[in-house]
Parts: structure tokens; C-alpha cells; sequence
């Protein structure tokens, strides 16, 4: 556990019984509800079951931490990660609340401590993971004491359709079993309708009612690009990003400390993360993310269910994600905020070729893989889309909105669709005439009329394709071949060296003439830039440069070292700006931030004062 934080257990101040518009106010500091939460605390109150469908950053975790303080008795969590616990329990102990963790990382002196705080009914919520939960007379000792609610945090997990798969978590449909009258609320951020149906059927939750709100993250901005050079295109995109936290996800342990250490060499602040690693070096780059320092992780997806941090500002994808679902997963760890957060997916027909190839090899039952079939090839379909990518992503949810996002590459910079039926002809009878053995290179030099070593050996320089496509550029070529693998008209041979074969019931049609395709032409974009100070600062974003505001996070990062514990769960960003820019005079003016409840009000509201209003403390600091 963290510092004092954790060292000791906090007693429970008894909310039960309280308004839960008291308690978002006086306990967390805001003044009104957001979205469904609201309507979704009520309905938990009253005794109602929820699956509730938020994405991240969204305001979840309120929906059943205020009815946990509202209600008489035990919330019990369950949560998956031994970081994202402790990082709840740092922050509600934080805001007044008795709150703990029971994990393996405990001593046998804490886990006493906090079966003692069980029994005797002082605490206001327990996370758990699952694990810990089902196993060593838990669920027993919890049958002694009132419960107040069951919460099952990262429900996706208990879905077989979800992108991540924990065998316990489909055990917890015992949960009702043993606590019929106890209220039981899951909850996710991402959930496509096969996936919500199957959470609500794997917890035996019927007769649950579902609560979903808009997927739609304004504050995303989605761009993706065709790989051309990935470590060129990762530089281009970090420049100006310097002093920012941003995750870089690639798809193999391999290639995700090659990346690190390419960005260490070029003197960034990098970690590496992945489930290779030993656990000491993996406790230790999670220690140093949730720091708070400005730091780039590169990682597999091993590294994010359940990120707290909530000032990550970019997202990259070096490798294509298998499904919608986890693409936004991922990327939604950006700008939990609100604040504007940048994501770049580059993708490229070996991505495409690999996921269907390991989707092939794949043991899962055959209606297991239809639907895997199905969510990578709209993934694939995001990645090549021609039309607005939010529209795209969040049609995959159920949502649809009527026009474009205007945050996304699409919208920003509409794309040259073109029809491509005759240079997609080209391709595939140059794919032909060469037996179906060759890769992507060979057939673009061949169609281009370079006369390379292999093309002369291999008599391809006599072929009526050769030359075929001289006037246009490799990266014409190169896109074509892409969007043609990604429609499924051309293939890839894994395991044959990358040689392109033809998808004969796809490709002879075109080939006739019968089928025509409109492409999109691509071309060499940027990645686009950070928004400037002024573009940010217009948009109603934080002013960086604040001295209150600098000096206001100086503050916060020595108290989080001398707790233990991440700067965010002491004050976010957002609201140390808001601070800055309202410039309160005494505590009864602080206590009108959002996000300054009774509890930090009391703890800290005496040291911000003097750094607001102290000018010449303000002056030396800057």
C-alpha cells in the first residue's frame, strides 16, 4: 500500500444515510452529476442490479463509490489490478473514506488488519480481485457482515468475447447465489452488444438494467496512417511532445524494447513494459508512470487495464489491434482528463496478414473464431477508412452520430478516393503472371520497370505487367496492394515468406472487370502536430505556463512524495488549473473548486491559500 496512506486504516466516518448529491459535493468535491450517473446511483440505491456502460474516464468509479457511502454496510469491489486498487483506495483515503485493498502484495500484518476492520464493520469499501475473492474463506467471512453493494469492475473481462479473458471472473455469478439481496453493479467502458450480453448472462444478470452512455470522446483526437517508415513516423510524432506522459503500444515483447530503447538513445525518458519482464522491473516502471513524470511506456497491451493516471496525453499504436474493442480500450487511456489527447494508429498489410494468420492457427470453437473473424475485419475497415473514423468506431458500439466528429483525420483532412479498378487489375495480373510467390517489393519494382537483380533472374522484365505501372510512385503501389490485402481480394502467405496469392473468389471478378474499386490515394501526411499553447488555451484548455499553476504542481508533487502516492490522487490537473485561474482568497471560496472536497479542504486548503495568495512566494517559484 502507499505511504501513510496505506500504513494505517482509516476509520469509517459513517456516510450512510446521506443524499448522494451531499456526498458528490462535500466527499468529492463536485456539484452536479455527469451523464447517467445520477439515474444509475438511484436505481443501485433502491436495490436494482446495473451493467453500466461508460467510457473511460467517464465517471464510473462515482457510481457505485456514492451509494458504497450512502448505504449501510460494506461495498465490496472487485477489480482486477493490484495497481488500479491501490490507486482507488489512495484516493478515496484521500477524500475521507475507509476504504482498503485485499491483494497478494499484503504482509500478513495488513491482511490481518484489514479482516480485523471487516469484522468489526469499519470500512466503507474492499476491493478484491476476483482470485482473492472466490478463494480462503472470503465469500464466508463476508456473509457475517452487512453488504451494501457487490461491484465488478472491468466486466468485459468476465465476457469470452472481451479482449481480455480472466477464468475467475466467469465464477462470479456465485455472487448472487450467496448474496440474493444484495445489490450487484458491473461495470465497463468497453462493451459491444454480443459482449453486454454475454457479462449480463456469465453473472446470472438478466434481469439487470443496463445503463449506457455515449461512447464519444470529444476530446480524442483518432488519426491513423499507412506504415511507411514506423520509427521515422514515432519521431515525427513525439516531436514537440516532450514533457508529456504517452503510451506506445506494439504488438510483440521483441519489438516493444527495441522501440524503448531507440527512444532512450535519443535521450527520452522511456520504459519498457511487458509480461516478460521480471516482476521487480515491471513494479518499478509502474512505479515510475504513476509518479507522475513526464514519461513515455512502450508497451504490449499487457500494460493498461485500469491506468488512474489521468494526464496521459497521446496514445500510438505501432501495430493494428485485433478488434475495435481493444483499439479503443487502448487508446481511451488518453485524456481521462478531459483534456485534448492525441492518438496515431499506423497500420500496414503485414499487420493484416498476421492477425488473420494467427486468427486461422487459432484453437477457440468455430463460432468463437466467426466472431473474432468479424471484430478484426472491422478493425481492418476502421484502419482503412475513408469516411469519419469516430463515426466509425462508434458504430462498432451501437451508436451512431449524424454527421462527422471533427476531431479526427478524416474530418480534418478528407482523403483522394479514386477508382482504382485498373490499377488493382495491374496488381493482381502481375501477381499472377508470377506464379503467386512473390512479396509486395518484388511485384512494385516489377510493375514500376526496375530492372532488379531478382526481376532479370526471374525473366519478370519480359512479362507484358512489367513496367505496367511506371508512372506512378512505389507508394502508389505500396497502398494499393494494402487496401487490396485489407479488402481481401489479395492474401498473404505467412508462412511462405510474404509471397501474395490471389483470393480467387474476390479477385477474378475484378480482374473480369465485373467489380470495381474505389481506393483512397496515399499520400505522405505528417502526424499531426500538438496543438499549440494558443490553439489549446482557445479551446478552453490549460495554460501551462500559469505560474500559480507551476507552482501549484511543485507543491503536489512534494506532498505525493511525502505520502507515497501518485500526484493525481491528491488533485488532477484540472483542477489545480482551475485553482490557478479562480485565485481563491480563503477556504470557504477553495471549497467552491470542483474537486475539492471536506477532506482535502481540511488537509490541504491552508497550503494552497498561502501559494495563491503569497506574490512574492509566487515570484521566487517562477
Amino acid at each position: 500500500m502507499y505511504g501513510d496512506a496505506g500504513n494505517e486504516l482509516p476509520k469509517s466516518d459513517s456516510a450512510s444515510g446521506r443524499d448522494p448529491a451531499q456526498i458528490l459535493r462535500q466527499v468529492f468535491g463536485y456539484t452536479q452529476f455527469r451523464d447517467l450517473q445520477d439515474v444509475v446511483i438511484q436505481h443501485v440505491m433502491a436495490g436494482g442490479d446495473a451493467l453500466v456502460l461508460m467510457p473511460t474516464g467517464g465517471g464510473k468509479s462515482l457510481c457505485y463509490q456514492i451509494p458504497a457511502l450512502a448505504l449501510p454496510g460494506l461495498a465490496v469491489v472487485v477489480s482486477p489490478l493490484i495497481a488500479l486498487m491501490d490507486d482507488q483506495v489512495a484516493a478515496l483515503r484521500q477524500q475521507g473514506c475507509a476504504a482498503a485493498a485485499l491483494h497478494s502484495e499484503l504482509d500478513d500484518g495488513e491482511a490481518r488488519d484489514i479482516f480485523r476492520a471487516i469484522h468489526d464493520e469499519a470500512l466503507d469499501i474492499l476491493y478484491v480481485s476476483p482470485e482473492r475473492l472466490l478463494s480462503g474463506g472470503l465469500l464466508d467471512r463476508l456473509a457475517r457482515v452487512k453488504l451494501a453493494l457487490v461491484a465488478i469492475d472491468e466486466a468485459h473481462c468476465v465476457s469470452q468475447w472481451g479482449h481480455e479473458f480472466r477464468p475467475e471472473y466467469r465464477n462470479l455469478a456465485i455472487l448472487g447465489e450467496r448474496f440474493p439481496d444484495v445489490p450487484r453493479i458491473a461495470l465497463t467502458a468497453t462493451a459491444d452488444p454480443r459482449t453486454r450480453d454475454d457479462i449480463l448472462r456469465s453473472l446470472n444478470m438478466q434481469m439487470a438494467r443496463v445503463f449506457a452512455a455515449s461512447f464519444h470522446r470529444r476530446n480524442l483526437h483518432i488519426q491513423a496512417s499507412p506504415k511507411i517508415s514506423e520509427t521515422q513516423q514515432l519521431r515525427e510524432f513525439l516531436q514537440g511532445r516532450e514533457g508529456q506522459c504517452g503510451i506506445v503500444y506494439c504488438g510483440s515483447r521483441a519489438k516493444t524494447e527495441r522501440t524503448a530503447a531507440r527512444l532512450a538513445a535519443r535521450g527520452l525518458p522511456v520504459v519498457a513494459f511487458h509480461a516478460g519482464l521480471e516482476p521487480a522491473v515491471k513494479r518499478a516502471a509502474a512505479r515510475r508512470f504513476r509518479s507522475g513524470e513526464p514519461l513515455v511506456v512502450v508497451a504490449t497491451i499487457a500494460f493498461g487495464m485500469g491506468i488512474d493516471r489521468p494526464d496521459v496525453r497521446y496514445v500510438v499504436h505501432l501495430d493494428m489491434p485485433d478488434s475495435p474493442e481493444a483499439y479503443y480500450q487502448q487508446i481511451g487511456r488518453a485524456g481521462r482528463d478531459g483534456e485534448r489527447a492525441d492518438t496515431l494508429l499506423l497500420h500496414g498489410m503485414d499487420d493484416i496478414a498476421r492477425a488473420r494468420h494467427f486468427l486461422s492457427l487459432s484453437t477457440a470453437p468455430e463460432v468463437q473464431k466467426r466472431v473474432m473473424r468479424l471484430r478484426l475485419e472491422a478493425m481492418v475497415a476502421l484502419a482503412e477508412s475513408a469516411t469519419c473514423r469516430t463515426r466509425a468506431l462508434l458504430a462498432c458500439f451501437g451508436e451512431e452520430i449524424a454527421d462527422g466528429c471533427g476531431h479526427c483525420d478524416v474530418c480534418a483532412t478528407p482523403p483522394d478516393v479514386f477508382d482504382g479498378t485498373e490499377d488493382a487489375q495491374k496488381v493482381l495480373s502481375a501477381v499472377y503472371r508470377t506464379r503467386q510467390i512473390f512479396g509486395a517489393l518484388h511485384l512494385i519494382a516489377m510493375l514500376r520497370g526496375e530492372k532488379t537483380e531478382a526481376i532479370i533472374r526471374h525473366g519478370h522484365d519480359l512479362l507484358p505487367t512489367f513496367a505496367a505501372g511506371a508512372g506512378q510512385s512505389a507508394l502508389h503501389w505500396r497502398g494499393v496492394i494494402r487496401q487490396l490485402v485489407a479488402r481481401g481480394v489479395l492474401d498473404v502467405d505467412i508462412e511462405g515468406h510474404g509471397g501474395l496469392r490471389l483470393v480467387d473468389e474476390r479477385a477474378w471478378p475484378v480482374l473480369r472487370g465485373e467489380t470495381r474499386l474505389m481506393l483512397r490515394r496515399d499520400a505522405v501526411v505528417k502526424p499531426r502536430p500538438q496543438a499549440t499553447k494558443a490553439a489549446r488555451a482557445a479551446d478552453g484548455g490549460m495554460d501551462a505556463d500559469d505560474p500559480r499553476f507551476i507552482r501549484l504542481r511543485s507543491w503536489r508533487l512534494e506532498e505525493s512524495k511525502r505520502q507515497g502516492v501518485p500526484p493525481y490522487v491528491i488533485f488532477h490537473d484540472v483542477t489545480l488549473h482551475e485553482i490557478a485561474g479562480f485565485r481563491p482568497q480563503t477556504l470557504a471560496e477553495l471549497a467552491q473548486v470542483r474537486g475539492v472536497g471536506a477532506s482535502k479542504l481540511e488537509r490541504y486548503g491552508a497550503a494552497i491559500l498561502k501559494i495563491i495568495t503569497n506574490e512574492n512566494y509566487l515570484q521566487n517559484s517562477t
